[in-house]
């Protein structure tokens, strides 16, 4: 028969994330008791007397709180154990890991989107435009966790700007992560990305190579926005080490954020929007365009016309050109992948 410490080793090494997304899992673990005895019983498994003792409260108190956590098949019996006239019966959480995320949005007459995806600020414009019609409620979290929110259902719409090592932009990232689903995807605007830097360049900085500098500090994206990928990808192609980039571990979630700081002399270069960069009166060295492209769920695509519609009039490109660095030739163009 195993013992306690047998029976955790097993239990750890098959240890598995389960995503809770049901009401009741929600409301049995708002109990702050069965939360405290889940979190235990992840770690190693446990009677009802072991429970009660690290609670100060009996086995039978404990039996209620536990039996709530089996109907609602997050923990089950590990194993009985019969000591002589004493049997006792171990428990273990049925998973290593509980991912518990919901959203939230507002319910009222106007339908609401939650976009999580790269920082742009045409859309900051267009959300604000529209808000009396549809509720626009902005996350920006880079493309790539953007693209992995779509598909986990976390939020209802996207922005993309990922370059593939085909030169692609988007369309095999959407390949690969929705295999078999359905989305409506449409180009908002191609915009130029550079390097960002201090009013009239007092360090000369001029090319990737200059990053590497020992009196250079840089101001890096966040690991998954598309400027973060597109940088990386440039960084090997050029044998660049990343380890000579002093700042390349500190990083931030928008254009914008990254050009104030530019700014404030909080670094000496970060790579960024055109748009950004002179909102900021800062100098910018054009490095690529990219094309940006927005993501929606077939589910969600009636509730994100209203923004679709948007993109294809005079005023929206009128707004959109008056940005430095974006174009808008392609701009409503369906994108098929």
């Amino acid at each position: 028969m195993l013992d306690s410490l047998q029976l955790s080793k097993n239990l750890n090494a098959m240890k598995k994330a389960h995503p809770i997304t049901s009401f009741e899992e929600t409301k049995i673990l708002a109990d702050s008791r069965r939360m405290q005895i889940l979190r235990w019983l992840m770690d190693e498994p446990a009677t009802l007397t072991q429970l009660g003792a690290r609670l100060g409260q009996t086995p039978a108190r404990v039996r209620h709180h536990v039996q709530k956590l089996v109907n609602a098949n997050l923990v089950e019996q590990a194993e009985i154990r019969v000591r002589g006239t004493v049997t006792e019966k171990f428990y273990r959480a049925k998973a290593g890991a509980f991912l518990l995320q919901k959203i939230i949005l507002p319910k009222g007459e106007r339908p609401a989107l939650l976009f999580a995806g790269s920082h742009d600020l045409v859309i900051e414009k267009i959300a604000e435009k529209l808000s009396p019609y549809v509720d626009i409620i902005l996350n920006p979290v880079g493309s790539l966790d953007g693209l992995i929110n779509l598909r986990q259902g976390f939020c209802q719409l996207s922005g993309a700007h990922l370059l593939d090592e085909s030169g692609a932009y988007n369309t095999p990232y959407l390949s690969r992560l929705f295999p078999q689903r359905g989305l409506q995807v449409v180009t908002l605007a191609h915009r130029m990305q550079g390097l960002m830097l201090a009013p009239s360049n007092p360090k000369s900085i001029h090319y990737l190579h200059d990053l590497a500098r020992e009196d250079i500090r840089f101001l890096n994206r966040n690991a998954g926005s598309g400027t973060r990928v597109w940088l990386d990808e440039k960084l090997r192609e050029k044998n660049i080490p990343i380890e000579k980039i002093i700042g390349y571990e500190k990083n931030c979630a928008t254009h914008t954020a990254a050009a104030e700081s530019i700014k404030e002399g909080l670094a000496d270069v970060a790579i960024g929007l055109q748009a950004a960069a002179l909102q900021c009166g800062l100098n910018f060295i054009p490095l690529f365009e990219e094309r940006f492209d927005l993501i929606v769920s077939e589910d969600h695509a009636k509730a994100a016309a209203p923004l679709f519609d948007e993109i294809q009039t005079a005023a929206f490109r009128s707004a959109a050109q008056s940005l430095a660095g974006y174009k808008v030739t392609h701009s409503g163009e369906e994108v098929h992948y």
